[in-house]
């Protein structure tokens, strides 16, 4: 009976199991591509669960939420080019720090509206630093972008990093992020987000502070979006002014519907998705592949609405 208990759970876990195999081991071991393939993947899956936890959770609906993104990469980059100091815990430190910073002062303004009024604001906010990162030439590089940001230094070793070792560094960042995010859902905050989502007035009538549960979930999302943002500038060795813009943005929300809101797992999935759709149609139709990004969008809103993570969750359970 024990034996065939402990069968079910392997069988159970099976897909996880897969998954972690092919993080772990294969990844590393396929080419380059791939493994930088992999390392945007896991970078767009943190800034993706992000910001899930404002629209799967708290039913908030941003258009600026790359601003976040875009100021943690922008910080350790400018620290990195302009300064010097490419000490990875620096930038990672001061980073996140300053994407929190702002998503503090954004929380602020954005959340004294609803609907969407809320989303405008949210819109305007995100292309006023948008537009601060193409004006500001003598600091951010205008619109050629801030280039020549190098591979972070550990500080209390010399290290020469490479496409696989970076990955395991992204890959720990995720697992990371993967799992407090997790949890925060999972804890008696995250269930109390889900009931403001549901029916804010009702739960303000129980005695919830509806608007400081949403402000602190606002706040946390742009501290995790602000890690993505970091390990992003790091990645590509640049940053430039559309990181901050409002298709940044989409592209995230993109991934979070089309894998499925209100899941952690299922950004993860939909960042995999969109990344892999958008890495292979560029190389076909360079010119046309937001087309077809866009067409897997609409077919993914018309045939998986509850997107394509939880189908295939209930699929699993279904084989169960």
């Amino acid at each position: 009976m024990a034996y065939a208990v402990s069968q079910w759970k392997v069988f159970r876990f099976t897909p996880q199991i897969i998954v972690a195999l092919v993080l772990v081991a294969l990844v590393p071991m396929g080419p380059t591509y791939v493994q930088s393939l992999a390392t945007k993947i896991l970078i767009f899956a943190i800034f993706a669960m992000s910001l899930d936890l404002l629209m799967g959770y708290a039913g908030i609906l941003s258009l600026g939420h790359a601003a976040f993104f875009g100021v943690g990469g922008y910080t350790a980059g400018l620290l990195a080019v302009r300064l010097g100091m490419d000490n990875l815990w620096i930038g990672l430190l001061c980073g996140v720090l300053l994407a929190t910073l702002v998503s503090i002062l954004f929380g602020i303004i954005t959340l004294q509206v609803r609907g969407i009024y809320c989303i405008l604001i949210t819109f305007a906010l995100g292309q006023l630093l948008h537009s601060l990162a193409s004006k500001w030439r003598d600091i951010t590089g205008g619109d050629y972008g801030l280039y020549g940001i190098p591979l972070p230094t550990l500080g209390f070793v010399h290290f020469e990093w490479s496409a696989a070792s970076y990955y395991y560094l992204v890959l720990i960042a995720f697992v990371i992020c993967f799992f407090l995010l997790y949890r925060l859902v999972k804890s008696p905050f995250g269930k109390t987000l889900q009931g403001i989502r549901e029916g804010e007035s009702r739960m303000a009538a129980l005695g919830y502070n509806t608007w400081l549960f949403k402000y602190v979930a606002f706040v946390v999302a742009g501290m995790f979006a602000g890690v993505a943002g970091v390990l992003s500038a790091y990645h590509n060795g640049i940053m430039v002014p559309g990181d901050l813009a409002v298709a940044n943005s989409g592209l995230a929300m993109l991934m979070t519907i089309a894998g499925g809101t209100g899941t952690i797992y299922g950004p993860v999935i939909g960042a995999a998705l969109i990344i892999v759709i958008q890495y292979y149609a560029s190389i076909v139709t360079p010119d046309r592949w937001p087309l077809i990004l866009g067409l897997a969008f609409v077919l993914a809103i018309m045939y998986s609405r509850a997107g394509v993570g939880v189908y295939l969750y209930r699929l699993w359970k279904r084989m169960l």
